[in-house]
């Protein structure tokens, strides 16, 4: 029910090894040319990420994007995609927590080598890396709790409440946006748990980690969503002049024709919000 739901406002276990190694091996024979004509006056990210052997991600904790299972292990769409396009490159993907206002620096710096994190392709995103193609449709969503969602069914209705945001997110603009007092915290995790100890009187957060994450059956079963504030798609950032952002555009399109990504789509249930490649 909660997938339907979703559909309606969008209006629009890690994968196998065998699905891993099947998109990777598709992709190794595409070219990977420059994505911008700004590769060449520095040095390829390509040859930079195999010579190390790594390609360390930049995430926040973001269910079902990025999130760890029992044994501590990274899974979710975004993570088993990466995991599959380490393997196209010959290296391994490593997964770095990153505090969300700083991703462009700690890209620049080098710290991590890709943002690859259900990430929001904003003017202000697209302006600081290089972006790959968008691959997923979104929105950002009220959180409220369930017993009071009946009063809060539009945008008008939410504006006197106190929300919490993650720093540095498409959440927070839509709340500034709405001129509603707001509390910034480390994720969009912490969010919810704002609302669920009363702290915040709502969050906004992805409405794909919503219909992961709230509802009957999930942790925070008393909470749910209500006002769809936008819509928008999520894209891959690395480094401005990137020759790894055309890689990786090869690489979604390949498994998208393959039939990779929507098997790993509907091991997250995010299968409705896939964008053609």
């Amino acid at each position: 029910m909660k997938t339907k739901k979703l559909l309606a406002l969008l209006l629009t276990g890690a994968m196998t090894a065998t699905l891993l190694a099947g998109c990777g091996s598709s992709n190794n024979n595409a070219d990977g040319g420059a994505a911008d004509s700004g590769a060449d006056a520095a040095q390829s990210d390509l040859a930079y990420v195999q010579d190390k052997g790594t390609l360390v991600v930049g995430i926040t904790e973001f269910e079902p994007m990025d999130y760890q299972d029992a044994s501590g292990e990274w899974i979710g769409f975004d993570a088993d995609l990466a995991k599959a396009f380490a393997e196209s490159l010959g290296v391994k993907a490593e997964f770095q927590l990153i505090d969300w206002d700083n991703k462009v620096m700690e890209l620049d710096g080098k710290t991590i080598d890709v943002v690859w994190n259900g990430m929001t392709l904003t003017d202000e995103v697209k302006s600081a890396m290089s972006c790959s193609n968008a691959y997923c449709s979104n929105a950002q969503v009220v959180i409220v709790p369930s017993d009071k969602a009946a009063d809060y069914q539009d945008a008008e209705s939410v504006k006197g409440l106190s929300f919490a945001v993650e720093t540095g997110s498409a959440g927070k603009d839509e709340v500034e946006a709405l001129g509603a007092s707001f509390t910034e915290v480390a994720d969009q995790a912490t969010a919810l748990m704002e609302v669920a100890s009363g702290t915040s009187e709502a969050a906004v957060i992805d409405s794909l980690m919503a219909a992961a994450m709230v509802g009957e059956g999930t942790s925070y079963a008393n909470l749910t969503y209500t006002v769809g504030l936008n819509s928008e798609e999520y894209g891959v950032g690395f480094r401005k002049g990137s020759d790894l952002t055309e890689k990786l555009n090869k690489f979604f399109k390949t498994c998208y024709e393959d039939g990779t990504m929507m098997k790993i789509a509907e091991q997250y249930g995010v299968q409705a919000a896939l964008i053609e490649q």
